[in-house]
């Protein structure tokens, strides 16, 4: 099995590239799994404290469960990858089937910050993209997918996630295999990003 670690500021574009490489790819042949997933799960908090969590810190994302469940996706099992609600801001009572996988995406803002995760990834790639369209990307997800108010997004990119892009994601770039700029579709990173995974199939 081949696990490619996609990270990138929020907004970066880090879906788009997700999309390109699969479609590289046979689709029985790959698989997905999200950092947002892994959220822990905070059932003691009322939803008033669970709103206040720095959902972009480290610290939020539950990465011994992933690193655990990466493990036994090489191992040939399948795992039950948990669900985040973004309205409720904690784990549903559900649960998502995840079969073992040829290749096996993850992504996330923070997983190249996780020294075990990352030494599980064959591929590490970093997809950047200028912050103003990070930002405006962020502004019409949330506003359109997540229930959120523009106000609410704007006070939580300069509270939170501009300060954490800074102190965390941007640094974990170092440690990127490939950097894609994704100002537009960058056809020739993706050709690139399908020959490497080629080479180690």
């Amino acid at each position: 099995m081949l696990i490619l670690g996609i990270a990138g500021g929020t907004g970066s574009g880090k879906t788009t590239v997700v999309h390109q490489i699969m479609k590289e790819l046979d689709e029985n042949e790959v698989g997905i799994i999200s950092q947002d997933a892994y959220y822990r799960s905070n059932d003691h908090l009322s939803y008033d404290e669970r709103a206040l969590i720095n959902y972009d810190h480290p610290r939020a994302i539950d990465f011994d469960l992933l690193y655990s469940h990466l493990k036994e996706l090489k191992d040939g099992k399948a795992i039950e990858q948990p669900v985040y609600s973004y309205v409720y801001h904690n784990r549903t009572k559900d649960v998502v089937l995840t079969q073992p996988r040829k290749v096996m995406i993850v992504e996330g803002i923070l997983i190249l910050t996780d020294l075990k995760v990352r030494d599980l990834f064959d591929i590490k790639i970093f997809v950047h993209a200028d912050s103003d369209e990070r930002l405006i990307r962020r502004l019409k997800r949330d506003i359109a997918e997540r229930g959120r108010d523009m106000e609410e997004v704007l006070t939580r990119y300069q509270t939170t996630l501009k300060p954490m892009h800074d102190q965390f994601i941007e640094p974990s770039k170092q440690f990127a295999d490939i950097i894609i700029p994704n100002d537009t579709h960058n056809s020739v990173a993706i050709d690139i990003v399908r020959t490497v995974i080629s080479d180690k199939l």
